[in-house]
């Protein structure tokens, strides 16, 4: 049993005596312990030799106390495997030097054997739930087919994504095929990572906010359903949108166990928007852990009352950003563990 499960009580919907925390990106480049191994390996060498990927998981779990493990991987691994080519620029992130824009380069892209091609992400599991000694949760990830497919037809990183979302628009037939096959990917990719030992899932649909509400349901929606559907009867399954408030609705209507907020979305509003009924996770703003860490503490405290502290998991309303100090981090868990309600 895992000793510390208030993370799994929230996804529940039980009653906790105060919300668990974690971070987007806590197993990540604001900790000096994670920059002295990238300096010393890179990136997909980090990612898929599991010895590296476990201790990378575990590093903010001694050192800031979350209450919960993501496993250190990439959305990213998820196309690779599917015979598209991926690298990583230094400065310029992901980059997909053959990218996706015809009929007959999608039909190349195919649905792999998961554990042929992934494995070394099932043994990063086994080997980080080793580690954690059942002392914490280990959540395993995946990204969206949306953002999946916005790379690989994109190209490149992109503040608008207008190359990817014309795709859609003039050739969708060639788009949904892709679409569907990178969902049948990221299914059996998730199957098996809840095999290995995650005790729980989160999509992180980063670019779903670039759809207009009608769009979103057609490119993005409709895959990620697929997911939940699929996994919610094995595991608890978080889906975080960022940029996604119109769509907390028909989210709060799924089998999805928790919804991420970003934190251009009131706790007020996000909990009326979803139907008030499921757990919400967020949704600090990554910026305001450069504030004042009393002013730190205040603010997180004035977001639990916001959201309450049932059916809540405290979180950034984004990925932690690599200029935060180590000690700005820890406040932010410390304030959550140190609240008491009114």
């Amino acid at each position: 049993m895992i000793k510390n499960d208030l993370f799994l009580k929230a996804l529940r919907g039980e009653t906790v005596e105060r919300p668990p925390v974690w971070m987007m990106r806590q197993a990540g480049r604001y900790l000096p312990e994670f920059r002295a191994l990238r300096d010393k390996y890179d990136f997909f060498t980090r990612c898929e030799t599991p010895e590296l990927a476990a201790e990378i998981t575990v590093q903010p779990i001694r050192r800031i106390g979350p209450d919960v493990a993501i496993l250190f991987s990439d959305i990213l691994v998820v196309p690779r495997a599917m015979g598209i080519h991926v690298e990583l620029k230094d400065n310029l992130g992901p980059i997909i030097p053959n990218p996706i824009r015809t009929m007959e380069q999608v039909n190349q892209v195919f649905v792999p054997d998961v554990n042929e091609t992934l494995g070394y992400v099932f043994e990063a599991i086994k080997l980080t739930k080793e580690m954690l000694n059942d002392e914490v949760p280990l959540i395993g990830f995946a990204g969206s087919p949306w953002t999946i497919f916005c790379y690989a037809v994109e190209g490149k990183g992109s503040k608008s994504f207008d190359t990817a979302k014309g795709f859609c628009f003039s050739n969708p037939v060639a788009a949904h095929t892709l679409l569907q096959k990178i969902t049948d990917t990221t299914i059996l990719y998730l199957k098996e990572k809840v095999k290995s030992g995650c005790d729980a899932i989160q999509i992180f649909d980063s670019w779903g906010g670039m759809l207009s509400p009608v769009d979103y349901q057609e490119f993005s929606w409709k895959y990620i359903n697929q997911i939940v559907e699929a996994l919610a009867d094995e595991t608890q399954v978080i889906v975080f949108g960022k940029g996604c408030w119109f769509a907390l609705g028909e989210m709060g209507k799924s089998r999805a166990a928790a919804l991420g907020v970003d934190w251009t979305c009131t706790p007020r509003n996000a909990r009326y928007l979803s139907g008030g009924n499921i757990t919400l996770q967020g949704n600090f703003d990554p910026s305001r852990l450069l504030s004042p860490i009393p002013v730190i503490k205040k603010m997180v405290h004035e977001m639990i009352d916001e959201f309450g502290k049932d059916k809540y998991i405290a979180n950034l309303g984004h990925g932690i950003l690599p200029n935060i100090p180590v000690d700005h981090a820890k406040a932010f868990i410390d304030a959550v563990k140190e609240y008491r309600q009114k």
